[in-house]
């Protein structure tokens, strides 16, 4: 009985660890965007946020991107790559220091009933002063 109770949790322990390792992500085809070409050219930087909006048109990985806000905000980021989690910071900085109006249109839209600002208020801080954002 011993063995067979062992065997089985090692079963379960191993579809449980599949179960995690095969997590969803979204996708990396877009991870090497240039983000920084995005963010420095207003005309690029107009098009993605008017796509985000849902204001204007959106190229693919706009639509990904504004596909995934919503599942990636109550998720706190979860099926984000490593890169992807560094280039939402970058955003979110460039956001929150250089385009406060255009952060609070979003926040406005993603968050209309104030349910994420609470549970991100440390991460905002921290890129209001230039630290780096923690998950």
């Amino acid at each position: 009985m011993a063995i067979k109770l062992s065997v089985l949790s090692v079963v379960v322990l191993l579809g449980a660890i599949g179960l995690v390792l095969g997590a969803e992500k979204y996708t990396d085809k877009y991870d090497n965007i240039d983000l920084d070409e995005i963010l420095g050219n207003q005309r690029l930087y107009q098009k993605y946020f008017d796509c985000i909006r849902g204001k204007g048109k959106c190229t693919p990985d706009g639509a990904e991107l504004k596909e995934s806000i919503p599942d990636a905000l109550k998720t706190e980021c979860a099926k984000c790559t490593d890169k992807q989690k560094k280039g939402v910071e970058k955003v979110l900085r460039f956001l929150i220091r250089e385009k406060a109006d255009d952060y609070k249109v979003l926040e406005e839209q993603y968050d209309p009933e104030g349910v994420y600002r609470k549970k991100y208020e440390t991460q905002k801080k921290l890129a209001e002063e230039g630290k780096p954002i923690e998950y």
